[in-house]
């Protein structure tokens, strides 16, 4: 679908720079824009490997199972079928925490073991009410310290990267709650038994 979607604005920038004669000034701008986006991906990879190294370190370390039990009253109460899978609590920690951090790239593969090993221990094709959650959550990405975005932002000049802090705690704080009452909401009218997230 994405592919759908850039390919049909690609054939669009082309029809409309045809259709305003300026064609000549397409092929600069794709070429400075591949450019600016491998600069700004080199920029943002040092970032991002020095944290994925950390989570992989934390993980090694035990650090995970530390996080488990400190966040283990929050995390049981929204997540009650892993009360006591300490494996499944801490690799929900961790994608948690790059979340936090608003390190997206980072979180995607912890977020993806994580629901591996949901997965494994609900041992069925149906995703569970805690899978669901997480994915939910996960999609509202509460960020207390966006440090990606921030790095975006000094690329471009940005004299104050951090300078939308409050904006952002504000969305996605407000995303994260609405997303995880409906979740519950959802849970507890259909709590005879019957998962809603299979119809």
């Amino acid at each position: 679908m994405l592919n759908a979607i850039w390919f049909g604005m690609i054939v669009l920038s082309v029809v409309c720079a045809g259709a305003n004669g300026r064609l000549g000034e397409l092929s600069p701008a794709l070429l400075e824009g591949a450019g600016n986006a491998v600069e700004l991906s080199l920029a943002l990879l040092g970032g991002m490997c020095a944290w994925l190294g950390f989570l992989r370190v934390a993980e090694d370390s035990g650090l995970t199972e530390l996080l488990a039990e400190a966040f283990s009253p929050l995390i049981d109460r929204l997540f009650p079928d892993y009360r006591e899978d300490t494996e499944v609590k801490g690799k929900i920690c961790m994608n948690l925490s790059a979340n936090l951090l608003g390190l997206g790239n980072a979180a995607t593969p912890l977020g993806l073991s994580a629901m591996k090993a949901m997965s494994a221990r609900a041992g069925e094709r149906q995703p569970s009410r805690g899978m669901v959650l997480f994915v939910v959550m996960n999609t509202a990405s509460l960020q207390i310290l966006p440090v990606n975005l921030a790095a975006i932002r000094a690329k471009c000049g940005s004299t104050a990267p951090f300078g939308i802090l409050p904006e952002i705690w504000l969305t996605s704080f407000g995303a994260l709650i609405v997303a995880v009452l409906v979740c519950k909401i959802l849970e507890k009218k259909y709590s005879s038994g019957v998962n809603p997230w299979n119809r």
